[in-house]
């Protein structure tokens, strides 16, 4: 799975294991499709939160693609009639296939990139996973402490928090990636960012930021720039659970 992963250049923001493929082998299924040769031809992998199921990858080899595998994988992963939702990337196939799976498009996600200097300052305190578990289920759909934990474990993983809002940031040689954060209003969530952002020793970050986030002016009014885009698609069922008005996911854990 990791050589299929590297092929699309996933695993570019980490170094070494473990890596969101582990997270998703621990907390959720990882599933590796093969020809009758045992070939690889792609993989699917889910993470768990509460009774949501956040598809992570969905991931074909370009020269198998079209041919039935990446279905045949969603049918095994999103087979049930629990919330489901996922992030589909700007392959019309792909958005397609996933509206016959159930899921709808709520609103873009954009992959921003910008400094970290030069933002409003926020006051945060360091945290851990048991302190933000709460707040975390209430704003992206569903309990999940033990994958929490877990990524508050690896290296360069800090984790900041308010009165009302949280931030993780995993740091990548000069580099952080934001995600997950919350908070119980569209600007405390902005503000645990913000204040995670200003303590963060990187120069750079990296962020997925639901259209219908603040953050989203904030960012793009400090010179911020959108370096790609992805829509986030769920089921019915999921969309009183996750709200994207005030969550930020991280990029490869939901």
């Amino acid at each position: 799975m990791r050589k299929i992963a590297t092929r699309f250049g996933l695993l570019s923001t980490w170094c070494g294991t473990p890596d969101f493929l582990d997270a998703e082998r621990f907390f959720g299924r990882l599933l590796l499709a093969s020809d009758d040769a045992g070939a690889e031809l792609g993989f699917g992998g889910t993470l768990r939160r509460g009774s949501l199921t956040h598809l992570g990858d969905l991931f074909v080899l370009p020269e198998r693609q079209s041919s039935g595998v990446g279905r045949a994988l969603l049918t095994d992963l999103l087979g049930h009639d629990e919330p489901r939702m996922t992030f589909a990337s700007s392959d019309p196939r792909a958005v397609a296939l996933y509206v016959r799976h159930g899921l709808f498009p709520w609103t873009p996600l954009l992959y921003l990139k910008g400094p970290t200097a030069g933002l409003p300052k926020r006051e945060v305190r360091p945290a851990g996973a048991d302190d933000i578990t709460a707040l975390d289920a209430e704003a992206s759909g569903g309990a999940r402490h033990a994958t929490l934990a877990w990524y508050a474990g690896l290296p360069g993983v800090a984790i900041y928090a308010t009165d009302g809002g949280y931030a993780a940031l995993r740091r990548t040689d000069d580099e952080v990636t934001v995600g997950p954060a919350g908070g119980n209003t569209p600007q405390e969530c902005a503000n645990a960012v913000l204040g995670a952002l200003a303590v963060s020793p990187a120069r750079n970050a990296r962020i997925a930021v639901p259209g219908t986030h603040p953050l989203v002016g904030i960012l793009l009014a400090a010179g911020w720039r959108i370096a790609d885009m992805d829509t986030l698609m769920g089921d019915d069922a999921s969309r009183g659970l996750v709200h994207p008005d005030r969550y930020i996911p991280n990029p490869d854990i939901g």
